[in-house]
């Protein structure tokens, strides 16, 4: 298994709870792939530097979480998400995994 970390823009007007939602839900996709949520990073509403998809503000979340190599249905959740605006997966090395405590295994 490998550690990731996901950065998520979404919809400056999106509501905390929605945004909790759709947390919860990645979890879920996260737990039911063999891997676990290690830890949420909300950033709260940011100024881009240019427009995206009509929005000069977003909702930044960044998740750190250990999963197998499928990370297609979280990617198709996150494409399909109106309130998302932009997504991002990182394969953290192992050394920087283990920096931040998380016990990636690489494969």
């Amino acid at each position: 298994m490998r550690a990731y970390e996901l950065m998520i823009i979404f919809r400056a007007e999106t509501e905390e709870s929605a945004v909790q939602a759709m947390i919860n839900r990645l979890g879920e996709l996260s737990i039911e792939a063999g891997g676990t949520l290690e830890k949420i990073d909300k950033w709260g509403v940011r100024r881009f530097a240019f427009e995206i998809k009509h929005q000069w503000e977003g909702f930044y979340v960044v998740l750190e979480f250990i999963a197998p190599n499928a990370l297609d249905e979280i990617d198709r959740t996150l494409r399909l998400a109106d309130e998302v605006i932009r997504h991002k997966f990182m394969r953290l090395p192992v050394p920087e995994a283990h920096k931040r405590g998380l016990a990636a295994v690489s494969v």
